[in-house]
This record gives structure tokens, sequence and C-alpha cells, in this order.
């Protein structure tokens, strides 16, 4: 297998996922400050042209970073991050997806139409307009997240999963372009703390 990885919050999910799974895969990196994701060689292998996607050795590739990590459980020993039973992999799929929905992208496309609308705006179509609110809207689901987990060592409780690893690197992209978590939430605050302190933060 060979990891196509690049900077940005969502190859981070995947090593982090990796580094916590003790998964080493050989990696190639691509230039994604200067387009190479949507040039035709990348985008012959993801037609999505985003980033990151694994290749197999006989050439098919697996894209979305849920579904990256998912097969990287499976095909891998030890505790699951997914889920020892159906019950808990949905409960961490729940979580994963209000996370997703709720914060993520509300968050990464107020920074794509604000201080990120040079890189992107030839890529997507973005709504410059509409950043404000988007950030807005994805600090009150925060808010929200922070009430729901209050009193939980991890997001499904006492034991770390996928769920987890999303919300840290995506809430540690976003204090990085101006969109920093608020001092008063105390669950979520202490959750990216925690998570920068395990070794695999470094991945």
């Amino acid at each position: 297998m060979l990891f196509y990885n690049s900077v940005g919050p969502n190859p981070r999910v995947v090593r982090i996922f990796m580094a916590e799974r003790g998964v080493e895969i050989p990696k190639t990196e691509i230039d994604l400050r200067g387009g190479e994701n949507r040039q035709p060689l990348y985008m012959a292998k993801n037609p999505a042209g985003q980033m990151p996607c694994l290749e197999f050795d006989d050439g098919s590739v697996l894209a979305e970073i849920t579904a990256i990590c998912e097969y990287l459980d499976e095909i891998t020993p030890g505790p699951s991050l997914i889920g020892a039973n159906p019950r808990e992999r949905a409960e961490t799929r729940m979580w994963a997806r209000r996370i997703d929905l709720n914060i993520v992208e509300p968050m990464l496309n107020g920074f794509r139409f604000a201080e990120g609308l040079k890189l992107f705006q030839n890529r997507i179509r973005c709504i410059p307009q509409a950043a404000d609110d988007l950030k807005a809207t994805a600090r009150e689901r925060l808010a929200w997240l922070d009430g729901l987990i209050a009193g939980r060592t991890f997001i499904c409780g006492e034991k770390l999963t996928l769920a987890d690893i999303m919300l840290f690197a995506f809430l540690d992209f976003g204090a990085q372009v101006g969109q920093p978590i608020d001092p008063a939430l105390k669950a979520v605050t202490a959750h990216r703390a925690m998570m920068a302190a395990r070794p695999s933060a470094k991945a």
C-alpha cells in the first residue's frame, strides 16, 4: 500500500489513526498548496481531487478519511478504534458524523471562504459572504458538543476512538487559522490538551 499524504487536517487524521494503531505505510507527498492534487496524475487516482488517499498494490484507490481509517482498523491487530462490537461501532460512527457535519464542515468552509480564499477560489465554489456565519455555526455546535462530553475522558466515554482523533485534528487546525477554541468550553479544551499530549499527535 501507498499513502498519499499532504499538509492539512484530513491527512493528519489518518496519520494519527495509524500511529495509534501502530500501522506504518509508505508515504508519498502531494503538494497541496501547489495544486498537485488537482492535476491529472492525482485526479486519475482520486477523482475528487482531495487528500489523502490510499493506493493498494493492485492500483485501486481508497479515499475519504473515515473509510481509510475503518479499513486500516479492520486489517490490523490490536484494540479497535472504531469499536469491538456493533453497538460500539455505531456509537463511534454517530459521534464522528456529528463532529464532521456540525463542526468540521462549517469550520473548514469558513476558512476556505476567508483566510484560505486565495488557495481555494479556483478549486472549489467559494462563498466569501458566508464565511463569518459558517464560523459562528462551528462555534455554536462546538459549545453544544462541550455540554455533551462534559465529565467524559473521551468522546465515546472512556475509550479512544476515531471521533476523538477527528475532533482533535480539526480543532488543532482551526486554532492555527483564526478559529481558536473558546476557553469557556472546558470539556473541549481539556480534550484537546489530552489529545495533544499523546505521542500520536506528532504524527
